[in-house]
């Protein structure tokens, strides 16, 4: 099989398939190709899908593809994967496109070696370490914050505990259940596609599809092999061992939500932490700063305030210093989840992920904007209305901006 594009009046590439009298696909020399061809059938696809016609009332079109089988180079051939159709080329190019399936091959693609078998025991007792660690670290918080808080929000009334207690449980609630969506469901795995002959393979069937060379499939647009997973993930963002997943197109809304939810549950743990440690802790006295106050510099002073409470921490009882470090654990977490979660908003209003992001920076994947975030959230349709207007709104601003300049 060859694929030949014609210049001149056609302005567009069609497929020439010579069927010999014993049989079987045929490719020759154009003068062979001159001598044999008014005898045989041209299944012809620039138009239409397929249909027979005879060269003996095609005396011009017969002379144009002798003219230009005859100056493409024979050593510029290479073979779809996607359909099994050859292809001539009158340059070289490392990176072409079927004019029929519309798959993306590469020239100079060879198959790769799996992994080792320590690579992938490394990577599976790492991703499980990290799951274990945010596993314990999410019932510590959840556990001993309800302990360690209870007794000074019930002392300050009955309602604030209930309220607290309420409170704690649904942001529990909320950050197990998305943790567990993210975790245990498919990141998305590419749907099954026919590929490899041509009588099964449609036009543009595997249109801008490329052949991955770990599972030797065929890999859609915007989709990327996770050697962790060992599979194509569709809009892969990336492989979180915080949760022994990757992040895409099926999971990448519940991993979101559950960076919320974090934020949220750490901001509320380390105000209430931060609040009962005040509570509980022991009375403080500055002996020194009374008596020479006015003859000590600021920065003595602070050194001052700093030692003398950080000596009464010893007096803290367990309660206490279980209270110290979740309001420091909160804030460490707060700040590290919440730089994560403006990194996920910004590539989700630019319509991108974080590898295709790495892979192509300075590309557009797509219009930029709020309805990205309606449609990655699924907002019901008041919300949606009320955002969409408000970009349009920026939009028609930007706009009129642009022509005032």
């Amino acid at each position: 099989m060859r694929a030949v594009s014609l210049p001149g009046a056609l302005h567009r590439p069609f497929k020439i398939w010579t069927r010999e009298l014993g049989g079987g696909w045929w490719l020759g020399s154009a003068a062979r190709i001159g001598s044999t061809i008014r005898s045989l059938r041209v299944n012809f696809t620039a138009q239409r899908p397929s249909f027979w016609l005879r060269f003996d009332h095609l005396s011009p079109l017969l002379d144009m593809v002798e003219q230009c089988a005859t100056s493409i180079p024979e050593d510029h051939e290479a073979t779809c994967w996607g359909c099994g159709l050859r292809l001539v080329f009158a340059s070289y190019s490392p990176v072409y496109k079927c004019g029929w399936c519309g798959a993306i091959t590469q020239s100079n693609q060879t198959a790769r070696k799996p992994d080792s078998v320590c690579f992938s025991h490394w990577r599976r007792l790492r991703d499980r370490f990290f799951v274990t660690v945010l596993i314990l670290f999410m019932l510590f918080v959840i556990c001993g914050g309800v302990w360690a808080v209870y007794p000074i929000v019930f002392s300050v009334s009955k309602f604030c505990g209930i309220f607290h207690c309420m409170v704690t449980a649904i942001l529990a609630l909320c950050t197990i259940t998305s943790y567990c969506l993210a975790s245990f469901k498919s990141a998305g795995a590419p749907t099954k596609i026919r590929w490899g002959s041509y009588p099964m393979v449609g036009k543009s069937d595997l249109e801008s599809y490329t052949f991955c060379t770990y599972c030797n499939k065929p890999k859609p647009p915007r989709a990327h092999h996770c050697r962790s997973c060992k599979m194509c993930v569709v809009d892969m963002d990336h492989h979180c061992p915080f949760i022994g997943n990757c992040v895409g197109a099926s999971n990448h809304q519940a991993f979101v939500i559950f960076l919320i939810s974090v934020v949220i549950s750490c901001a509320y743990a380390a105000s209430m932490t931060i609040y009962a440690s005040y509570k509980t802790w022991p009375s403080v006295d500055f002996p020194n700063l009374e008596s020479s106050r006015h003859s000590m510099s600021s920065m003595k002073i602070l050194l001052e305030i700093i030692t003398t409470i950080a000596g009464s921490a010893f007096f803290l009882s367990a309660r206490g210093l279980v209270l110290v470090y979740l309001a420091f654990a909160s804030l460490s977490v707060n700040a590290g989840i919440g730089v994560l979660l403006c990194q996920q908003l910004s590539y989700i209003y630019e319509g991108n992920t974080y590898l295709n992001h790495l892979s192509s920076p300075n590309a557009m994947h797509g219009e930029r904007g709020l309805h990205n975030i309606v449609r990655f959230f699924g907002c019901p349709y008041p919300i949606s209305r009320v955002l969409l207007r408000y970009s349009n709104t920026g939009k028609l601003q930007d706009n009129s901006g642009s022509k005032l300049l």
